[in-house]
């Protein structure tokens, strides 16, 4: 069933239907808009209400209760699922409502285009009508002239008064509009024809297709609504796997929950280390008085031998002090080596500040080893700096490490205190680097190893840009080790590398080789060819992939 055929009269409905169904597209269009601005604010409210509840202490100051865990877990999900939510908001915003804005137009342009194709069409059609019409009243006009000079001439002819003249003028008369009504006649036959022959054109060709037209666009925006409808439903499925994800990590999180392993970290907490208080003993304030001797009276028993009271249960300020059980904690003063705390939370705020000093003494190591090394390299290749301009900063860390390494004793003869144990720093370690994890010596380019940066006998020289391809300077190192060296990972060059001086190896771009030695902190890295050409290589120039088995298993680039 087509429009073209079932309603080849009703245009102007069809105008009025097409425009209505494009009213409906937009007024969809505009309840997706509304319903994707609802989903941003959800989300932002969420995620408000998240930054509200969410600590605003650092990691170590915060509770460490499963409860309070559990809960800094929940949030972390609720955040999640407002990203979601947010999610939901711009695949609506980009794939529902953007796509009906630029569909709505594209069908007001097209429904325009064929309104404009049909009202053209019925303006040749009124057209054709009126020049047929026009020449049927001429046509009319020219048969009532014709009429009346037939009228007058048939007059004059039986008027025996009439002259000749008279008669043969009306004669003339009555052939010219006999005549005209002829040629009207014809031409009015002609305009006939061909109005019908455009009326048909017009009601079987032109207005069908046009209508056929409007009928196709009108059900590709009924296809369209269907689209979208199922799209407004896609969005939200494809979140609903990670939301029920975050769903899920909101009911772990709330079986974490853990009322015993609180209860041991409120212990680990608070035990101060001391020992309940033991008995009070009786103090007789009346021994001096002189008694009457009754036998009603109350005696209090005294020390047999003049023995003196105990004194662990003599009352002094000093355990009167540190009986903190059912009053207020006494203020006292915070002291560097925390000793006006109780012995067993002392001993953890003294450990956590002996590990916060032993990381920044291994920070100061680190940096003194780079200081060396660069140093070492400068020496030897003088055109890429003054080794004495790194001295100041030399001195600066070793001043650094020995001022830590003085705190570190300092705090660990308070720690051995605490723990009763006798203050030796050679007894808790056998020196300052080896416990801080100071660098063992690392392999030099030649295979040696030693303990001392500046006793190296060559390192790389630094790092250089891989956008520049700077050429380092040359290397001293002869690869004449006896056993090569085994394996650690593999890489993948990202640039071609020329390896033009010594002791560095040419590659190529995207050329796989195997690393036998990982980058020092000097920006180069030691590989080697499946040829079993050894050298270095620019780290910045290749991706590295370590393997599992072997130092620094972590796959880096």
């Amino acid at each position: 069933m087509t429009w073209g055929t079932e309603l080849w009269d009703q245009f102007e409905n069809l105008d009025k239907h097409t425009q209505w169904g494009i009213d409906f597209l937009e007024r969809y269009s505009k309840f997706v808009k509304e319903r994707l601005e609802i989903e941003q604010t959800y989300a932002k409210q969420l995620r408000n209400l998240v930054k509200k509840y969410c600590p605003k202490r650092s990691k170590d100051d915060e509770p460490r209760f499963s409860s309070c865990v559990s809960f800094y877990s929940i949030l972390n999900e609720l955040n999640d699922y407002a990203g979601q939510r947010e999610v939901v908001a711009e695949e609506m915003g980009h794939k529902v409502y953007g796509e009906l804005m630029r569909y709505s137009q594209d069908l007001k342009s097209e429904r325009k285009q064929h309104l404009q194709e049909g009202r053209k069409a019925q303006q040749y059609l009124d057209q054709c009508w009126k020049q047929m019409d026009n020449s049927k009243k001429k046509f009319e006009r020219e048969c009532k002239e014709a009429e009346k000079s037939q009228i007058n001439y048939d007059r004059l002819d039986n008027d025996i008064n009439a002259t000749k003249s008279e008669v043969e003028k009306a004669k003339s008369q009555l052939y010219l509009r006999t005549h005209s009504a002829d040629e009207s006649k014809n031409e009015y036959a002609a305009q006939l024809q061909n109005f019908n022959g455009e009326q048909w054109k017009h009601f079987n060709v032109a207005i069908p297709q046009i209508f056929k037209n409007l009928q196709d666009m009108d059900e590709r925006r009924t296809v369209k609504l269907g689209e979208t409808y199922r799209s407004f439903a896609d969005v939200e499925r494809r979140v609903v796997p990670i939301i029920s994800k975050c769903l899920e990590g909101m009911v772990t999180a709330a079986k974490a929950v853990d009322q015993r392993k609180d209860s041991a970290i409120v212990v680990e907490s608070f035990k101060s280390g001391f020992e309940p208080p033991g008995d009070y003993p009786f103090e007789d304030y009346s021994q001096n008085l002189s008694r009457t001797g009754s036998d009603n009276t109350i005696s209090t028993p005294k020390n047999e031998g003049g023995v003196k009271p105990d004194p662990k249960h003599s009352i002094s300020k000093t355990a009167k002090n540190k009986l903190w059980l059912f009053g207020k904690k006494p203020k006292a003063p915070s002291l560097e080596d925390f000793s006006h705390l109780p012995p067993e939370q002392r001993r953890k705020r003294l450990q956590a500040r002996i590990d916060e000093l032993s990381k920044e003494l291994q920070k100061e190591v680190d940096q003194r080893d780079a200081l060396n090394k660069m140093k070492d390299v400068y020496e030897k290749n003088p055109q890429m700096g003054d080794p004495q301009s790194l001295q100041p900063k030399i001195s600066e860390t070793m001043c650094n490490m020995e001022k830590l390494r003085s705190e570190i004793h300092k705090n660990e003869n308070w720690l051995s205190e605490v723990e009763g144990k006798v203050s030796s720093r050679g007894d808790r370690r056998p020196s300052a680097d080896v416990n801080h994890h100071a660098p063992h010596g690392r392999e030099s380019p030649e295979g040696s190893y030693t303990d001392v940066p500046n006793q190296e006998h060559r390192s790389p020289p630094h790092q250089p840009d891989p956008r520049q391809a700077h050429q380092p300077d040359e290397f001293d190192d002869e690869f004449d080790d006896d056993d090569p060296l085994p394996v650690i990972g593999h890489c993948k060059a990202l640039y071609s590398f020329n390896g033009q001086n010594e002791g560095t190896l040419l590659m190529k771009e995207n050329e796989v080789l195997y690393i036998i030695e990982e980058d020092k902190g000097d920006g180069w890295t030691r590989a080697r060819k499946q040829s079993g050409e050894e050298g270095y290589v620019p780290t910045s120039y290749v991706e590295i992939a370590m393997e599992k088995n072997s130092k620094g298993a972590v796959t880096y680039i």
